[in-house]
């Protein structure tokens, strides 16, 4: 199911994660060859791609939102 990308945050091992309308979060990896996203190198490019549709599998699957883990 495509779902918008709401926001960005990064994980503990600082890579870009997507966070999407439904609740869920997608790693947004820029790790070429194997993934060409260099647009979520830069504050400005992570902005241009606020809303565009990401599949989301978790939705597909029916798992609950996702939740950004508290910082300790």
């Amino acid at each position: 199911m495509n779902q918008p990308i709401a926001g960005y945050h990064r994980d503990d091992e600082q890579h870009w994660v997507a966070e999407l309308a439904c609740g869920h979060f997608r790693h947004v990896r820029h790790d070429p060859p194997w993934t060409n996203r260099p647009w979520v190198t830069t504050p400005e490019g992570r902005d241009r791609t606020l809303g565009t549709l990401l599949d989301c599998k978790k939705c597909d699957a029916g798992a609950p939102p996702d939740q950004l883990a508290a910082k300790q």
